[in-house]
C-alpha cells in the first residue's frame, strides 16, 4: 500500500491521503498556515474544500474545520476522513457487497466496452453491487467504504481494481481503450474481498483521527454558506479565525471530467463529457468566474471573525489572480494584503499529462487583519493587544 518511500507511521499520515485528486492541496502547506494563524480550539473555514485537506489538517491540529465541496467525489473523501466508521463495520459491509455481486452477472456482461476492458468480470459485478447498495450520502459506514473504494477504483497495474490508468484522473473511454489495445494490457483478475480487506486494514492500522465536530457540506458554497452561518450561530461555534482555501483556477481543469469514472460508481451517468452545472466545469467564462468568486467570498465574510486571516492560494495567471484578488479586496476592504509567490519547483500534474507549456506558478494572497481589528478583539477577549511595532510587515518569503 505504501510503496512510494513516504512514511505512514501515524493515523494522520494514513488518513490525510484519502482521495487522489487532480491539483491537490499540499498537506504540509495547510498544516503550516493553520499553525501560524490559529490556536487550538479555533475555527477554520474552507468554502472550496476539495478532498478536505484543510479541514482534516485543522481537525488533526485540534481546531474545528468547516467547509463546502460541490463535487460528490471530493465530498465523500473529505467527509469519510473527518469521521470514519469503525473498522469492523466497514469490513462487514465490504463482504456484504461482495456477496451481493453475484446478482449482477447479467448486468456486468451488458456494460459498455470500456468497462469490459477496464475491469475483470468479478470486479464489474462487485462495482455494480457497490453502485446500487452503498448509501454514501446518509450512512457513515457506507460512505467510509465508498471513499476507500474510490481511492483504488483505478490506478497503476497491481495497485488498483482497474486496467492500467492514472490514479488522479480517469481518461476518456476512447483514449483508454486505444491505449490498452496498443500496449496489450488486461484488467487484473483479482479477489476483490482480499484486495480491499488488505487496504482497509492498512488504512486503520494506526487508528483514526479523533472527530471533533468538523464538518464538510455537499453543495454550492453560494447557497450553503448562509445555512452554515445560521448553524454555527445556533450551536454557539465561534466564527472562523482563518479562511484557508484554493478556488478552482480559471480554464485549467474540469474536475468532473477528470473524475467521471468515480462519479459513475457514485451513481451518476457513465459519461466523461456530461455537463453537471454552472459551477462544475472548466471555468472558461470570465464573467461567471468573477461572479462565483465574489458571491462565495461575500457569503464567507459572515462566517469569519473581524480579525480573521483570509489565506488564498491561486494561480499567478493574470486573469485568475486579478479576479481572485478583486473578490477578496471587495469583500474585505479594511484588511492589508500580503502576496507570496510560489513557483513550481517540480513538474506539474498537467505536465505529466502532456501539457508542456510554461506554467505561471502559484501565489498566496493573504489578507491580514488591521491593527484596529486586532485591538478590538484583544479588548473583547480580555487580553492586552499586541502591536506591529518592531516586527515589520510580512515579507514575500518565509513561512506562511
Amino acid at each position: 500500500m505504501a510503496s512510494n518511500g513516504k512514511t505512514f507511521g501515524t493515523a494522520v499520515k494514513r488518513w490525510e491521503g484519502i482521495g487522489p485528486y487532480y491539483a491537490m492541496f499540499p498537506i504540509r502547506f495547510a498544516d503550516a498556515v493553520i499553525k501560524k494563524h490559529t490556536s487550538a480550539g479555533d475555527t477554520v473555514l474552507d468554502p472550496f474544500a476539495g478532498r478536505g485537506t484543510a479541514l482534516f489538517s485543522a481537525t488533526a491540529l485540534r481546531r474545528r474545520g468547516f467547509g463546502v465541496e460541490i463535487s460528490p467525489v471530493g465530498w465523500v473523501y473529505a467527509r469519510a476522513k473527518l469521521g470514519p466508521a469503525p473498522l469492523e463495520q466497514v469490513e462487514k459491509r465490504l463482504l456484504e457487497i461482495v456477496d451481493a455481486g453475484s446478482k449482477y452477472a447479467e448486468q456486468a456482461r451488458s456494460l459498455p466496452k470500456f468497462f469490459k476492458k477496464c475491469f475483470s468480470p468479478s470486479v464489474r459485478r462487485f462495482l455494480l453491487a457497490t453502485r446500487d447498495n452503498l448509501d454514501w450520502r446518509r450512512c457513515t459506514c457506507d460512505r467510509t467504504l465508498m471513499a476507500i473504494l474510490l481511492v483504488y477504483l483505478h490506478g497503476k497495474e497491481g495497485q488498483s481494481l482497474s486496467n492500467q490508468m492514472r490514479q488522479t484522473k480517469a481518461m476518456s473511454p476512447h483514449y483508454a481503450i486505444n491505449w490498452w489495445d496498443e500496449n496489450g494490457t488486461k484488467p487484473p483478475d483479482l479477489d476483490v474481498a482480499t484486495f480491499m480487506q488488505q487496504r482497509i486494514r492498512w488504512r486503520y492500522s494506526k487508528g483514526v483521527v479523533k472527530a471533533n465536530g468538523s464538518q464538510v457540506f455537499l453543495g454550492n458554497s453560494i447557497t450553503i454558506l448562509p445555512q452554515l452561518e445560521q448553524r454555527l450561530h445556533k450551536d454557539q461555534v465561534p466564527k472562523a479565525k482563518l479562511l484557508l482555501t484554493s478556488p478552482p483556477y480559471f480554464g485549467v481543469t474540469n474536475y468532473h471530467y477528470d473524475q467521471w469514472l468515480r462519479l459513475w460508481l457514485l451513481g451518476f451517468e457513465a459519461d466523461a463529457y456530461v455537463t453537471r452545472g454552472p459551477y462544475q466545469g472548466r471555468f472558461t467564462h470570465p464573467d461567471r468566474y468573477r461572479v462565483l468568486l465574489k458571491k462565495v467570498f461575500c457569503r464567507a465574510a459572515n462566517v469569519v471573525a473581524d480579525d480573521a486571516v483570509i489565506y488564498v492560494r491561486t494561480s499567478k495567471d493574470l486573469f485568475t489572480k486579478k479576479a481572485t484578488l478583486d473578490a477578496m479586496r471587495e469583500t474585505f476592504p479594511k484588511k492589508r494584503l500580503v502576496e507570496r509567490c510560489r513557483p513550481f519547483r517540480k513538474p506539474t500534474q498537467t505536465h505529466l499529462f502532456g501539457d508542456k507549456t510554461p506554467k505561471p506558478g502559484e501565489i498566496d494572497l493573504i489578507l491580514m487583519p488591521s491593527i484596529a481589528a486586532k485591538y478590538r478583539t484583544g479588548i473583547a477577549n480580555g487580553r492586552r493587544p499586541t502591536t506591529a511595532c518592531g516586527r515589520g510587515r510580512y515579507g514575500s518569503r518565509g513561512t506562511p
